[in-house]
């Protein structure tokens, strides 16, 4: 029993060393690459917001994706970006993440010949690296609250892609504290996706986004 006590703590204690080291590595990485005001971001010709659903199970609005869209449309008329890539999970023909997105961001004023969509954004590997093979991106402002830009710029830079992060709202609360919690451990799975060179579930034919 003593020998299953000690090797459950070892296991315990590899695992938060591992979770500490992976967040340290997130925010160095990421370090002064996210911003919170308009003003100071630095211009890019394409942003790239990332999907979440815009429901909750219950039926209530899913403020991280609420605040995405507020985002995206406050950097656009800043003329801080020109074109939206949306990415997200369009796994089935019944949950469309990115034509949610484009109707609410052109009901906020951004055209449809500004937005492109990316269909096969499954997770946030597949949607930085598909900004730059399917998208033809190299330079892009990534859209989505700061813990979520974080790693995505962190991806973006390790696949040879210069990325900013401009910070959606937060959301506080039960579903902010369930989704950080989520978070700790995707930032693990992240460090073992690089480690591993991961790859997109699809890439598929080229899109080109105007100059």
């Amino acid at each position: 029993m003593r020998k299953l006590l000690k090797l459950g703590l070892k296991i315990g204690l590899l695992l938060l060393a591992v979770i500490f080291i992976s967040n340290i590595y997130v925010e160095l990485k990421a370090k002064e690459k996210t911003y919170n005001s308009v003003t100071k971001i630095p211009y890019n010709k394409v942003g790239v917001v990332l999907g979440t659903s815009k429901y909750y199970t219950k039926g209530q609005i899913n403020l991280f994706y609420k605040y995405r869209i507020e985002a995206t449309i406050t950097l656009y008329k800043a003329n801080k970006i020109k074109y939206v890539i949306v990415s997200g999970d369009h796994g089935t023909k019944y949950y469309d993440e990115p034509t949610t997105f484009k109707e609410d961001l052109m009901a906020g004023g951004i055209p449809e010949e500004n937005i492109f969509l990316d269909h096969a954004g499954f997770r946030t590997l597949d949607s930085m690296v598909r900004s730059k093979e399917v998208f033809g991106q190299e330079s892009v402002t990534v859209i989505s609250q700061q813990f979520h830009n974080e790693r995505a710029i962190t991806i973006a830079s390790s696949k040879g892609i210069n990325a900013v992060g401009f910070n959606a709202h937060n959301v506080g609360g039960k579903s902010g504290l369930k989704v950080k919690f989520r978070e700790l451990f995707a930032r693990v799975k992240l460090s073992l996706d690089l480690l591993f060179n991961k790859k997109p579930k699809f890439l598929g034919d080229k899109i080109l986004i105007p100059e």
